[in-house]
């Protein structure tokens, strides 16, 4: 693991997936098969399903502390028991097969045992018994060993958000979406209804198959590097929207980060439900500036990007400075 900020920033900067392919962005399903390198101007991302870097240690302890806080943040509708378990199953196997210096999962007579040797957890378990687990709850497991918020979805005549853990939400609220279907989740969300992106997602998500998983990109802005910004907490993060417009150049670069969601979609292979699982990655500004197709495009897409757009995603209102900024931070 780095040692140093500047090594840790390095790392999270050769790893980063930057999310912009041309100089303008509208909404789109833009899924991709899984586990597919994709190369950047700094370094590589996408190798893996779940994604392990510097900041697991870290973004586990502030899950933990979100949740006792706020235990809402997870749940499990009783019919979804199932689907946690294979859930929690195919994220060992998962993890396992990406990083086997660090995590193992091994058939123990009838059940199994899990070694994670960053976090020291050595657990043997039976499939489908609560009771064999630390958590008593595979979801609330699996959830304390993954950097990535998990939203499990369960299939009738449309797609239903029936359990979950999610403490690092941009702008939601799981507590509240937890039943709703896939179509109501994305009510509000501008354009797509007119251009039926969301209906063809839905489409795509039902034909979903096992064993071929597949991802895709979302991104906003947010200021400070905060992965709760849920709408439960909006109190102590809302304010400082309106806040970083006052504030100098320099300091601006540094607080605002662009955020960037790899999201993950898998059939699970026993329950059939779907998989949908969500790893943000933050670069503060600064940082995008010093590469230089980076700093380029994300000013070009924030200085185009059409006002209902910039407001659903809660940029509106620093949305020109930060493509201001980043156009006049080039070389010199």
């Amino acid at each position: 693991m780095p040692r140093t900020q500047a090594d840790r920033l390095d790392e999270l900067t050769a790893r980063f997936p930057f999310p912009f392919t041309d100089d303008t962005y509208r909404y789109s399903t833009n899924v991709q098969p899984a586990g597919v390198p994709v190369p950047t101007a700094q370094g590589q991302w996408g190798e893996a399903v779940v994604d392990v870097d510097v900041e697991y240690r870290t973004e586990l302890a502030e899950r933990a502390a979100i949740l006792r806080r706020d235990p809402s943040r997870q749940a499990v509708s009783p019919h979804m028991r199932p689907a946690a378990w294979d859930a929690m199953l195919t994220l060992m196997r998962e993890l396992s097969a990406a990083y086997p210096e660090w995590f193992t999962l091994d058939r123990l007579g009838e059940g199994y045992r899990w070694r994670n040797a960053v976090l020291g957890d050595d657990v043997d378990f039976r499939y489908g018994d609560d009771a064999s687990l630390p958590a008593s709850d595979p979801l609330a497991y699996i959830g304390s060993q993954v950097q990535e918020d998990i939203v499990l979805l369960d299939q009738r005549e449309q797609l239903y958000a029936d359990a979950g853990v999610v403490t690092f939400a941009a702008d939601w609220s799981f507590g509240f979406d937890l039943g709703m279907s896939f179509l109501e989740i994305h009510g509000p969300v501008p354009r797509i209804h007119s251009e039926r992106i969301i209906t063809r997602a839905h489409d795509f998500l039902m034909r979903l198959q096992p064993h071929q998983p597949y991802r895709r990109t979302n991104w906003t802005l947010t200021v400070g590097r905060r992965l709760d910004v849920s709408t439960e907490t909006y109190p102590g993060w809302g304010p400082e929207r309106a806040m970083v417009s006052a504030v100098d150049d320099e300091l601006f670069g540094a607080l605002v980060h662009l955020r960037v969601e790899v999201q993950h979609l898998i059939r699970l292979p026993d329950s059939g439900a779907v998989m949908f699982l969500i790893r943000t990655h933050m670069l503060p500004l600064e940082q995008i500036a010093t590469v230089e197709p980076w700093r380029e495009r994300t000013a070009s897409v924030l200085a185009e990007l059409p006002d209902d757009m910039a407001d659903y995603k809660g940029l509106i209102t620093y949305r020109e400075r930060a493509a201001e900024w980043l156009g006049t931070a080039g070389p010199t």
